[in-house]
C-alpha cells in the first residue's frame, strides 16, 4: 500500500518573478519585431507558450490545509506546508482540509445488551492525517467517516447494558469507559481513510419511549429497595449499640423477652418512615 509522502514544491514568489521575466522579455520581442515590420520571432512563440506554463504551476495551501498532487493519474505527493507555491504546470492538485471536523450523530435507536430499546447519539471529533489514504483508499471520506460513526455507535450500545444493579460495566454509569471504547473502536474502522479520531462521547442517552415509564418505576423500585436496606443494616447496628451499652450498667438487667421487645420497638423506630409516637408506661417495667 503506497503511503503519503510530502513533495517540496518550490517557492511560489521567486517562480512569479521567473514569471513576469519571461513576460517583460515576450513583451521585448513583440516591440521589436512590430518595429521592422516582421511577423513574431520564433522565440517570443516559445516564450509565450512556457509563459502560459509558468502560470499554470502557482497554487495556495492555506493553514491545515494540503494539495494531493497527481502526475497524470500517479500519485506524486502532498504539499501540507501554508502559502504560495509553485508545482509542474501538468499536476492536477486536489485540496484536502486537515482541520478537526465534528460529527454530530443522530439519535438512534438500537436494542442494548439486555435487549431493552435505548436511544443513543454520539460525538465525534476528527481529521485527516494521512492525504493518501483520505483520497484513494475510499470513495468519499466524509462519507466512510459517517457511515463508520453510525454502525459503531449501534455496535457499543448493543455491547453494554443500559444500566446494571451489579459491577458490570453500563451505559449509563460508566460513561468514560464507554466513550474510550468507542474512540478505540471508531480508530480502528477509520485507519483506513487516514483519519484520526481525536475525542468521542455520547452526547444523549435514554430508554426508548414505549418503555422509558417501565424502566422508570424499575429504577426508582431499585432506589428505594437499596435505601430500606440501608436503613435497615444502620438501625440493626444502633440496636446493637444500645444493648451492649445497657450490659455495661450492673443495675439494669434486662431478662430475654424484654431484650426481644426493646429490640423491636427500636427497629420500628429506626426503620419507620413517619415520626414514632410514644407511649408512657405509667406501671413497672413489666406491666
Amino acid at each position: 500500500m503506497t503511503q503519503e509522502k510530502e513533495y517540496q514544491a518550490a517557492n511560489g514568489w521567486l517562480m512569479l518573478a521567473v514569471t513576469l521575466a519571461v513576460l517583460a522579455l515576450i513583451i521585448y520581442l513583440f516591440v521589436q519585431g512590430s518595429r521592422v515590420d516582421a511577423p513574431p520571432p520564433v522565440p517570443a512563440i516559445i516564450l509565450l507558450i512556457v509563459f502560459g506554463l509558468l502560470c499554470g504551476g502557482f497554487f495556495i495551501v492555506e493553514p491545515n490545509g494540503s494539495k494531493v498532487l497527481l502526475l497524470f493519474g500517479s500519485y506524486s505527493g502532498t504539499v501540507k506546508s501554508s502559502g504560495f507555491w509553485w508545482a509542474n504546470p501538468f499536476f492536477t492538485k486536489r485540496s484536502v482540509s486537515l482541520r478537526a471536523r465534528t460529527l454530530n450523530g443522530e439519535k438512534l435507536k438500537v436494542n442494548d445488551l439486555a435487549g431493552n430499546p435505548v436511544e443513543i447519539a454520539a460525538v465525534v471529533v476528527w481529521r485527516v492525517r494521512d492525504t493518501y489514504r483520505a483520497s484513494f483508499e475510499v470513495d468519499n471520506y466524509e462519507q466512510y467517516v459517517h457511515t463508520q460513526s453510525e454502525s459503531a455507535v449501534r455496535h457499543l450500545a448493543s455491547s453494554y447494558p443500559y444500566d446494571a444493579e451489579d459491577e458490570t460495566v453500563s451505559l449509563r454509569r460508566n460513561a468514560e469507559e464507554v466513550s474510550h471504547d468507542l474512540q478505540k473502536e471508531l480508530q480502528d474502522r477509520l485507519a483506513l481513510a487516514g483519519v484520526e479520531v481525536m475525542e468521542a462521547r455520547l452526547t444523549h442517552l435514554a430508554y426508548a419511549q414505549e418503555i422509558a415509564g417501565a424502566m422508570l418505576r424499575r429504577q426508582q423500585a431499585a432506589a428505594i429497595i437499596a435505601a430500606r436496606q440501608k436503613i435497615v443494616d444502620g438501625a440493626v447496628g444502633m440496636v446493637e449499640m444500645a444493648l451492649d451499652k445497657l450490659e455495661q450498667y450492673e443495675k439494669l438487667h434486662l431478662d430475654e423477652e424484654r431484650k426481644a421487645a426493646m429490640v423491636s420497638n427500636l427497629l420500628v423506630v429506626l426503620c419507620s418512615e413517619h415520626a414514632a409516637q410514644p407511649v408512657l408506661n405509667t406501671g413497672t417495667l413489666y406491666q
